[in-house]
Order: C-alpha cells, then structure tokens, then sequence
C-alpha cells in the first residue's frame, strides 16, 4: 500500500462523468495522488463496471445523457451496495444535497469546486468508510480483513504489496467465481494503462506463496478463483 502525495490511501475509483474537461482533470489529479481511476460517461457504462470491478470510492456526476445519478445511487444502496460515493454536481441547493445524502451519498461536492478539497474529501470519506470495505475472510488459519489490510496466516502476519492487494481484492470481491486474466489486469491497472502480458501470472504467484500454494486455484483455460 502507498500513500498519495495529499496523504491518501492509493485505491481504485470510478469516476461517473460526461464533461470531458471535468472528468479529465478528476482522473489526472487522482491519479496523481496514487490511484487507480476508470472513467465512465454515462450510467450504463458505470453499471457495467461496478457489476464486474470492485472499488473503494464512486465519484458520481448527477446529470447524465442516459439518466441522474440519484437513480444509480438508489439501486446500489437498494441492493446493499456499500461502496463509498461521493457526488459531484452542479446541482447546488440544499434540497438537492439533502436528496443526494439521503439517497445514501457519502458526501457531496459542488461544482466548480478545488481539486485538493476534492482530495481531502476522499481522504475522509475513505477514513470514515473503512469499516465498511469487505467483510473478513477466514479459511483454515488463514483471516484477512480488506478494511485493514491485515492479513494473519497461522497467527503469523503477512505482508501484500499494493498490487498484490489488488489482485486480492478482486477475488474477495466474489470468493468462489472464476475471474479471468482481463478481469484481474483491470484490477491491477487502470483501464488503458499498458499491462504486461505476464502480470497476473507473477502477482498471483507470489501471493499463493505468502497466503498458501492452494489458496487461488488456476482454472485452466479461465482463470483464477478463490479457495476455501
């Protein structure tokens, strides 16, 4: 794990937005600070993704060409969804923040707003939320808690580098499902990043060698999933 240049825990988000200018000065300053950003432009782009990527912080424009943001958020908190989101709009009155906290919204940014506030919030709302990322994992002497990042194997503490925690997380994410390779490659970077072609190989290598060789079984010709 890295801490970002504003003191930010790295992590990956989705970033919701249909501004071009907007949107790419959000994911270039988060990105800047240490995480991982997928940027969708509609809601059913950002669907897609929450239904295949796990992550720790939804950045959520209201206004959207295919519908409000407020819809999306509704559904995920209807289905007990409970990745932090943080909503940034133009929509400035206070009825409208209300309805946005209301509707489960972790925080609430209006436009035009700083990009260190923006920051800062992430911070905060990533401290607050903690508690929250992912229930604990215990198979066989072997316990890890996403929210702290701890990791006990036999008693013993083990230490994942940040990639190697997202490799992890991602199975965590849906313990039992078969991910494929791209599915994990989107875990380790941002989508459009350059990937080697090894990198899920050597990531998940080296974590059954800290967790445990039978820990992820190779699905051949599939993937990867986690075992019990």
């Amino acid at each position: 794990m890295r801490i970002g240049t504003h003191g930010v825990i790295d992590m990956r988000i989705l970033l919701i937005e249909d501004n071009e200018t907007i949107g790419g000065a959000v994911r270039d300053h988060a990105a800047a600070d240490g995480h991982a950003v997928d940027w969708a432009r509609s809601l059913q782009e950002g669907r897609e993704l929450l239904d295949v990527m796990s992550y720790g912080l939804v950045l959520l424009d209201l206004s959207l060409p295919d519908g409000d943001g407020v819809d999306l958020l509704r559904s995920l908190r209807a289905r007990s969804v409970a990745v932090p989101v943080m909503i940034i709009t133009a929509r400035d009155q206070i009825g409208q923040r209300i309805d946005g906290l209301n509707a489960g919204a972790d925080d609430y940014l209006v436009k035009p707003f700083d990009l260190d506030e923006m920051s800062a919030r992430i911070h905060a709302v990533s401290r607050r939320s903690g508690g929250r990322s992912g229930p604990v994992f215990e198979r066989e002497g072997l316990r890890i808690a996403p929210a702290e990042r701890a990791i006990l194997r036999d008693g013993v503490p083990v230490d994942l580098t940040a990639r190697e925690w997202a490799v992890l997380d991602a199975l965590l994410a849906r313990p039992g499902a078969i991910l494929t390779k791209p599915q994990l490659e989107d875990a380790l970077y941002a989508f459009g990043a350059e990937i080697e072609s090894n990198a899920v190989e050597v990531y998940v290598s080296r974590i059954r060698k800290k967790l445990g060789a039978d820990r992820i079984a190779t699905v051949r010709g599939i993937g990867y999933r986690l075992t019990g």
